[in-house]
């Protein structure tokens, strides 16, 4: 068992149940999956293949190209043409990225993270990290990949409630976040 998934069942559960009023237990939000998504806009081949071997030396997990449903002609865009690629963590995988986050990214964050009162979906919160400044140790020993790579979006899913809940599971883990 992952430390962190100890540290969700013998601390955050219990300070979730005082906090909040539930009438079952299976009610108590927990992080279900961490989506992590390279987006593209050119379609060359080298974008993806750089998009995809960053995302596997960062979870040790093959990612998948993501393609376009709908078009748009205003961005050129067809339906079924590659749009970025992804990788989505579960379990074990899930909390050893995010110890990663809490252990080597935000250190490195001089901001805080900013959680958004407009937000709408309560069950999930987006973040996006610039590739540019290299933040990840396994990226730092392949320099060349930083020139091809965007930004990457992490997304993490719970099943909360309310925005309260959201944001009280997201600062028991200690992710630094500031609300606005």
């Amino acid at each position: 068992m992952h430390f962190l998934e100890y540290y969700y069942k013998s601390v955050i559960k219990y300070d979730l149940i005082n906090k909040f009023f539930y009438k079952n237990t299976n009610e108590l939000p927990e992080i279900k999956k961490i989506i992590l998504n390279f987006g593209s806009k050119n379609t060359k081949i080298k974008t993806f293949a750089a998009s995809l071997l960053a995302l596997e030396l960062i979870t040790n997990k093959k990612g998948i190209v993501t393609k376009t449903k709908k078009p748009n002609l205003f961005l050129k865009i067809q339906k079924g043409k590659p749009a970025g690629c992804k990788v989505i963590l579960k379990k074990a995988l899930m909390y050893n990225f995010l110890s990663k986050i809490l252990i080597e990214i935000t250190p490195n964050i001089k901001k805080f993270l900013i959680f958004k009162k407009k937000y709408k979906n309560f069950n999930n919160f987006s973040l996006n990290l610039d590739n540019k400044k290299l933040i990840f140790s396994e990226l730092k020993e392949h320099y060349h990949l930083s020139k091809t790579l965007s930004y990457l979006n992490i997304t993490i899913v719970t099943n909360a409630q309310t925005k309260k809940e959201l944001f009280f599971l997201l600062k028991s883990f200690n992710l630094p976040l500031k609300t606005i």
